[in-house]
């Protein structure tokens, strides 16, 4: 066991908390919240299979496939291959919920925007195929040379023809709270930009969402357009998790909260010491 691990564990012990048999409710069904998982890193030298059979033995109800990883679930997929992916989150207690693309539409260059756009099109055509709710993308680091304005009027223009697209396949683009953007006021201004009902954001749980030691400012500028959650390390006393769990819940979020961790030697064990402490979270925000 590595030291995130062990630190992982004995939170959970000094909590007074078991190891509980896996959930075996309904993905996504009953009140409130759920807990999923974002490939990246715990899962990702990991096939859809077994990512599905650790899933299901941690209690995890959900799955965001991020682009680039073993699972191999790609835009260039063809149609048999889609169906058999579909099929096995169909028949499992996971959903898949989301792809993680690398789609960036901040670059000056109208032609390279314009490429970007192609792949995010080519991913909301996989996400309707194999069933996920929606496509998530990051913005990263602003070009220098150019009005920052100037670039969020162009990201919004791109998220706006790219939300269009996604509502004709019943897919949502979300816009995950990263890089330049994570920086609630940018992701805000992004929202504000695209103007799209189909556009929405991913909460990051980033250190710039914490202001007098509370996130409770930032989360109701960004609330209108929350879709999706990542969370990170719940044994790090740093960043207010009971404050977030309580806006989530006072917010009606029923969607998932998708733990974005780092690799571990015994993924399964931390996945299952993980899920003990969120649910010790969530109850006592109840």
């Amino acid at each position: 066991m590595n030291r995130r691990d062990f630190v992982l564990s004995t939170t959970a012990a000094a909590a007074g908390l078991r190891l509980p048999a896996a959930a075996a409710a309904t993905p996504g069904s009953g009140p409130g919240f759920h807990l999923g998982a974002v490939t990246y890193n715990t899962l990702k030298e990991f096939d859809v299979p077994t990512i599905i059979r650790v899933l299901e033995g941690a209690g995890f109800e959900a799955v965001e496939l991020r682009t680039s990883h073993k699972h191999g679930v790609e835009p260039s997929m063809g149609r048999e291959e889609r169906a058999r992916v579909r099929g096995l989150f169909e028949k499992s207690k996971v959903r898949l919920v989301s792809y993680g693309t690398t789609c960036r539409f901040q670059s000056p260059d109208p032609a390279e925007r314009a490429k970007q756009l192609e792949i995010g099109k080519q991913f909301a055509d996989l996400a309707r195929d194999t069933g996920a709710i929606g496509i998530k993308m990051q913005p990263m680091e602003f070009p220098a040379e150019v009005p920052v304005a100037t670039t969020i009027k162009n990201f919004g223009a791109s998220l706006r023809e790219l939300g269009d697209y996604g509502a004709s396949r019943s897919v949502e683009i979300w816009v995950e709270v990263h890089g330049r953007a994570s920086v609630p006021a940018v992701a805000a201004a992004l929202m504000e930009a695209a103007g799209h009902k189909n556009v929405g954001l991913c909460w990051n749980s980033n250190p710039a969402d914490i202001v007098n030691g509370s996130v409770k400012q930032s989360f109701e500028l960004l609330k209108p357009w929350l879709r999706s959650v990542h969370i990170n390390d719940l044994a790090n006393g740093r960043y207010p998790w009971r404050e977030l769990f309580a806006l989530l819940r006072g917010a009606g979020y029923d969607r998932y909260t998708l733990a974005e961790v780092g690799e571990s030697k015994e993924p399964e064990r931390f996945l299952n010491t993980y899920r003990v402490l969120w649910t010790e979270m969530n109850r006592s925000c109840a």
